[in-house]
């Protein structure tokens, strides 16, 4: 059966391959991020699958326009994978506040607002999908410079497990992929040189096929997806 997936910071990296991966399969995608040329381009490669709607999703207006076009198309969603993020490497003592409230905004507040607003849109038995990262699952390594982002992405993990346990009675499924080291161009950004990371082909495969599956195994759970710490 042919689902209807929301995929967020879908323009580039994990989020772009994980539309190509679910497009190929026939499923209906749509796309979000900031980019409008980007997500057109992909668009563009696949018509009659991918539907994409620029946003950022830190404006509480961009969200009620993406809620608009769900409304307008009458769509009804059978996963949501809140991807999209934001990454400063800079150490702990030369964060800012606005660097801090940045990170806050994308990678935890954003799904906050999304999942909140798209609840009316989920259909029985979907999935919401969130991409945390291995520095913010607890006991992990720690790297210097990422105080900021490894704070949202664990509370993004207790998130989900609220989320799971809230949304239970509506038949609606909530996991946390914590991603290890994956070659991204946020990655790329961040780090001069880092080591033996996954690609973005070989995560955005995985978590297309996580989305559609891995509802039926799991919910309000962590997961761990790196071979070794921090991995």
């Amino acid at each position: 059966m042919s689902k209807t997936i929301l995929i967020t910071g879908a323009s580039r990296g994990i989020g772009r391959e994980i539309a190509d991966y679910l497009a190929k399969l026939n499923h209906r995608v749509i796309i979000t991020a900031r980019s409008a040329k980007s997500l057109k381009n992909l668009e563009q490669s696949y018509p009659d699958h991918i539907q994409s709607v620029p946003a950022d999703l830190s404006k509480t207006e961009d969200i009620s326009n993406l809620i608009d076009y769900l409304d307008q198309n009458n769509l009804q969603l059978h996963g949501l994978i809140n991807n999209a993020g934001v990454l400063i490497n800079k150490p702990f003592v030369e964060q800012t506040n606005r660097d801090w409230q940045l990170q806050i905004d994308v990678n935890l507040m954003a799904p906050v607002r999304l999942i909140r607003a798209t609840i009316p849109y989920l259909a029985e038995g979907s999935h919401i999908v969130n991409i945390g990262s291995m520095g913010g699952y607890q006991g992990s390594s720690k790297f210097p410079g990422l105080s900021a982002y490894s704070v949202t992405k664990g509370a993004l993990s207790v998130l989900t497990e609220c989320v799971a346990t809230e949304l239970s009675g509506y038949k609606i499924s909530c996991n946390c992929l914590c991603l290890g080291a994956v070659y991204t161009e946020m990655l790329k950004e961040a780090f001069l040189l880092f080591y033996k990371p996954k690609t973005a082909y070989d995560m955005g495969t995985y978590i297309g096929e996580f989305v559609l599956t891995s509802h039926t195994f799991y919910n309000g759970k962590i997961l761990p997806v790196a071979l070794s710490d921090p991995e």
